[in-house]
């Protein structure tokens, strides 16, 4: 079955949500995006042959900041996808699988990174997701780690945390265009951003995209459309020409008073 076919199938009838829709209402994949404020814009360029390196969140920190359980494990007591690893964890590495062979068959410069042991105590081990992305972006890269939001009052949604140590790009902003945004500074600097890796949360691992995620007759083409969005949202990012920054409606601005930005699944960073 063609991609396009598989893309649609789950979804039919349903129009493309407007950007202004998109940041007022639940996504019909990845559920409710952040209503965090929006503080910055993505305006640095990236070179059309930027490499970009995607990681799967809490690959090495399984037992410390394993990630988030999911909504399925934690409050209906199903059994955890793989029992060596958290349930984001699963389901971030099947994210990345999925981004960079799309990538790849578009033509984006792409590749993944896992370091494949799954404990590692010292965030600056160099094996680590962290310094293997600091690395990237020393180098003139992009790093981007995948992963799942915690689900209920613990998590805020889908969107994306910029880097820190540089001004945001356009491959952030396109990114937090299709699928929302957290503050620049969330939870005062994460370990990622402040080592120059952007984070992206696909969204809260609970309802319906943990439902189609856990059901193996949809698995496969929700993990490809959320992936063709990663795609196409980092494909629009490395375009020559500069896109206007997307404007939050006015009731999503500065909806969470300072200091009180709700935690997303970063436990151990």
């Amino acid at each position: 079955m063609g991609l396009a076919l598989l893309l649609a199938a789950p979804w039919a009838g349903l129009s493309q949500p407007s950007p202004d829709r998109l940041a007022r209402s639940p996504d019909p994949i990845t559920g409710p995006r952040s209503r965090l404020n929006k503080d910055w814009q993505g305006l640095r360029p990236m070179t059309a042959n930027t490499p970009i390196l995607v990681m799967p969140g809490h690959a090495d920190s399984q037992g410390f900041g394993s990630g988030a359980s999911g909504a399925a494990v934690a409050v209906m007591g199903q059994r955890p996808m793989d029992s060596t690893m958290s349930d984001e964890l699963y389901w971030n590495l099947a994210t990345v699988e999925a981004v960079v062979r799309l990538g790849q068959l578009q033509g984006l410069r792409i590749k993944a990174y896992d370091p494949g042991t799954r404990r590692l105590a010292n965030g600056n081990d160099p094996r680590t997701t962290w310094s293997v992305g600091k690395a990237h972006v020393a180098a003139g890269g992009y790093a981007l780690e995948i992963h799942y939001d915690a689900h209920g009052p613990d998590g805020v949604g889908s969107g994306l945390i910029p880097p820190l140590q540089a001004s945001p790009s356009r491959l952030d902003e396109s990114l937090a265009r299709a699928f929302g945004a957290f503050p620049q500074r969330f939870r005062d600097g994460l370990g990622a951003p402040k080592r120059g890796i952007a984070i992206l949360e696909i969204g809260k691992l609970e309802g319906s995209l943990e439902g189609r995620l856990r059901n193996p007759e949809l698995r496969q083409v929700t993990l490809e459309a959320i992936a063709l969005r990663v795609v196409e949202a980092l494909r629009q990012g490395l375009e020559p020409d500069p896109f206007p920054p997307l404007t939050p409606p006015p009731d999503a601005v500065g909806s969470a008073p300072p200091g009180q930005d709700r935690r997303a699944s970063f436990g151990g960073e």
